[in-house]
């Protein structure tokens, strides 16, 4: 079927009514922005190695570019990341529901990649700037034990008429995950239901073990500013004092009689 100029033209001002309604009645529209100009889609490491990991499956190569165009444009409203689902709304041809549910990380998983990462985190500012060492990088970013979702995973739920196993829309909410994960990396921990600050905890008791024998060369330093963490110490309260006894009021002599 042949599209003309006018066509696409009549088709965004519709949907854009359609938006200015929803609106009206009070629904949320936050279009996602993506950058338009740039060759690269997302431009910290956690954007990045999610997109890289998605393009990695055959299964989805077909699709992912029309998705990836989608999102350019600003197709792509109101992307909720929550744990173990996304859920965002698409303009196509119409307004599209679109929900992506995603399986927890197994814990089996999880604990292996906290055992072998352990000490190799800094601090939590680090850690979501991916501020890694490579040994990390390649155990987080891993395509079978890592910490992003594989396609069995996963699975797709769209309002569209395409009954293809991934839609475009589906693959533009996917690419629009790692544009989100370049401002808010932590999101990616909540989706795969697990703590980032288990990667931080072997860490910061081991450099905490390690001040007791250096003790002097950090004497009055704040430590939980040091590591990032909060350290629960009982407060030391003022020794109560006795109360002093109230001084008892000197007896008057009684006035003589008089004679």
């Amino acid at each position: 079927m042949w599209w003309s100029y006018e066509d696409v033209q009549e088709q965004k001002e519709r949907l854009q009514r359609e938006i200015a309604k929803r609106k009206k009645r009070g629904e949320n529209f936050e279009p996602l922005a993506a950058p338009a100009g740039q060759k690269k889609l997302c431009t910290t490491f956690w954007g990045q190695a999610w997109c890289r990991n998605l393009e990695s499956y055959q299964q989805y190569e077909s699709r992912l570019p029309r998705g990836r165009s989608y999102l350019r444009q600003g197709n792509v409203y109101n992307l909720v990341i929550g744990a173990g689902k996304l859920d965002a709304v698409v303009a196509g041809s119409e307004l599209y529901d679109t929900s992506i549910y995603i399986q927890p990380l197994p814990q089996r998983q999880w604990k292996q990649i906290v055992e072998q990462g352990s000490g190799q985190v800094g601090s939590m500012l680090d850690l979501l700037a991916g501020k890694l060492g490579d040994g990390l990088m390649r155990l987080l970013t891993d395509p079978k034990d890592g910490l992003f979702p594989k396609p069995k995973e996963i699975r797709f739920n769209c309002s569209c008429p395409d009954h293809a196993d991934m839609c475009k829309h589906v693959s533009a909410v996917l690419y629009g995950v790692g544009v989100l994960l370049d401002s808010k990396p932590e999101m990616l921990f909540t989706l795969r239901g697990v703590d980032q600050a288990e990667l931080l905890s072997n860490a910061s008791s081991a450099a905490i073990t390690d001040l007791s024998f250096n003790s002097g060369d950090l004497a009055g330093a704040d430590i939980s500013a040091l590591f990032g963490i909060d350290l629960t110490t009982d407060a030391i309260l003022p020794v109560s004092q006795e109360p002093k006894p109230e001084k008892t009021a000197r007896r008057k002599k009684p006035a003589p009689k008089s004679t």
